[in-house]
């Protein structure tokens, strides 16, 4: 591949990767031939952000339930801890790998933050269109059941998004470095 046809998912320059500089490399090996993220890199990326998103969705869905919120509270601190669980699974990682919090929550915002917004809308949305699923309790299957699905279809729905990125060195790539 030229520089030309590889430069569109660089931060640094054409020149800059000539010389081989290393604030301007780029994750090559986690990438096919063609610019393209594996479908396997993408499945663990989205992994990681269902396994953030499910403790936060579910635990923001039982608090609002069990204290007998109304719907729009509810899915705000679902939501909310959604991103907040999202978020510090990349934090922790990063900062154990050495980087100060401040770049470690610049590093999780830019990895995580489309994968779990997408993750979030599309789990709300089923969650707000399937019949009765926002009025069930906890002790019901309908509740359960539309809120495990929704994180699965969400999960489906997410990988290509979280592979398009991962392939052009955004999303859970910049993540990598610090593996």
């Amino acid at each position: 591949m030229t520089d030309m046809e590889h430069s569109p998912h660089h931060t640094g320059t054409a020149q800059g990767h000539e010389h081989g500089r290393p604030d301007d490399h780029h994750d090559d090996h986690h990438e096919h031939p063609h610019g393209g993220a594996s479908w396997s890199m993408a499945v663990q990326a989205t992994l990681h952000c269902l396994t953030g998103c499910a403790i936060g969705e579910i635990l923001g869905m039982v608090i609002g339930t069990a204290l007998m919120w109304g719907n729009v509270p509810t899915m705000i601190l679902a939501v909310a801890l959604a991103f907040l669980f999202g978020y510090s699974f990349t934090l922790f990682a990063v900062v154990r790998a050495g980087l100060n919090l401040k770049a470690a929550f610049k590093v999780a915002l830019a990895a995580d933050t489309v994968s779990i917004a997408v993750m979030e809308l599309v789990d709300n949305c089923i969650v707000a269109v399937v019949p009765g699923a926002m009025d069930a309790h906890l002790s019901e299957g309908l509740f359960w059941a539309t809120l495990l699905g929704g994180l699965a279809i969400a999960f489906v729905i997410t990988t290509p998004v979280n592979k398009w990125m991962i392939g052009r060195g955004k999303g859970h790539a910049v993540v990598h470095a610090y593996h």
